[in-house]
């Protein structure tokens, strides 16, 4: 039944097999091993996708029959956050996180980035509805790891990201996973909304814009919630981690901003490689200083324990470098969620240029506010 439903893949099919996790323009010329290769990273994702779909139970269904107490709860909590992503954030009312699969394994995938040695810039792939984005996702840790050996054996930075979860564009119904769902309530939370900002609005070809929109509307639909629920305690803790994750980036930032500067040079190739080389060592030791003074940033040593490179920072680059200017187009418009979305749609129909022009400018403004906006999270919670 699963190779007569793959034999054809249809557009709607098409659309979601690159998003993973956590997305051609023009036209597709396929040839010899290319093709081949293709078909089978096609095969691996639509069978992966159908595994989750198929092994997909009722939440009400696992309620009432699991033992588990902290399972039910949580899917209970859950069901309370999917009504009110739709009630009061305005997100998709559908059949999303309404279901639940026990994947089995830790991560529902494995993501491969990769840039060149000495640049920034993601190396790109590109698929039908989607468009071209940063990565390529497998359902197979073993598959990924393929993937990047190859990569690396192209002189390629290459990084795998653990997928938690990911977006179907609301090609289908994401259920909840076993790979999160007994994470922190403020850690689910985020993820739901996000996935969901996702099927709201997505712009094919352009993952900073998608993430850095996505992300925009998990902080706010989280503080949404927390103020809901009347959880002042969460509340100063999401607060804290908000602030913890500010410092984080801001290393990394720091370093990212050091490395285009050294790639843009006019240095030699090995010149440039013992200068980046020079940064990540600064960048760990700037880690673990601050570490020092904030036993918050603990939490970040998984990230900083494995080696950096340029595919760790550029991935991590996605999903943060419009936060500014979203946030700020949110706050333009009073915290009012419908018309962000308006103003979000409307921008994601403008040629890419134009786009990233005005993004620039809400980007500038962001930084004209930030002073002000850094005694107002110093201020104690209400």
């Amino acid at each position: 039944m699963l190779r007569r439903f793959l034999r054809r893949p249809s557009r709607r099919v098409l659309g979601w097999l690159s998003v993973v996790p956590v997305t051609v323009e023009g036209i597709w010329l396929l040839t010899g091993c290319a093709a081949l290769e293709t078909v089978d990273y096609y095969w691996q994702t639509a069978a992966g996708q159908f595994d989750l779909l198929s092994r997909a139970r009722s939440i009400h269904d696992v309620i009432d029959q699991s033992d588990d107490v902290a399972l039910k709860l949580r899917l209970q909590q859950i069901e309370r956050m999917r009504v009110f992503a739709s009630r009061e954030l305005g997100l998709p009312s559908n059949g999303s996180y309404t279901r639940y699969t026990d994947l089995g394994r830790p991560f529902v995938t494995w993501t491969v980035f990769a840039t060149p040695e000495l640049s920034l810039t993601p190396r790109t792939w590109c698929f039908p509805i989607a468009g071209c984005v940063a990565y390529r996702g497998y359902f197979r840790e073993s598959d990924a790891t393929s993937e990047a050996s190859r990569l690396t054996a192209d002189g390629n930075d290459v990084y795998i990201g653990h997928v938690p979860a990911y977006s179907t564009l609301g090609y289908f119904d994401n259920p909840i996973l076993s790979s999160f769902v007994r994470w922190p309530e403020t850690d689910v939370a985020r993820l739901i909304f996000h996935e969901l900002a996702h099927q709201l609005i997505y712009v094919p070809g352009d993952t900073v814009f998608n993430e850095s929109y996505a992300v925009t509307v998990e902080r706010a639909g989280l503080e949404r919630w927390l103020a809901h629920e009347h959880e002042p305690e969460l509340m100063a803790q999401f607060e804290r981690t908000e602030r913890t994750r500010a410092e984080f980036y801001a290393l990394v930032q720091d370093a990212r901003a050091r490395l285009a500067a050294i790639y843009a040079s006019k240095a030699s190739a090995a010149q440039k490689r013992k200068q980046k080389e020079q940064v990540f060592a600064d960048m760990q030791r700037a880690y673990l200083a601050a570490k020092a003074k904030d036993p918050g940033l603990t939490g970040y040593e998984g990230w900083f324990s494995e080696k950096p490179n340029n595919a760790r920072i550029a991935a991590l680059a996605l999903y943060t470098d419009r936060v500014p200017a979203f946030r700020e187009l949110l706050r333009e418009q009073g915290g009012d969620l419908s018309r962000f979305y308006a103003r979000v749609r409307e921008l994601g129909a403008l040629p890419k240029a134009r786009r990233d022009a005005m993004l620039d400018d809400y980007q500038r403004r962001a930084a004209d506010a930030a002073p002000a906006s850094a005694s107002a999270d110093r201020s104690p919670p209400a």
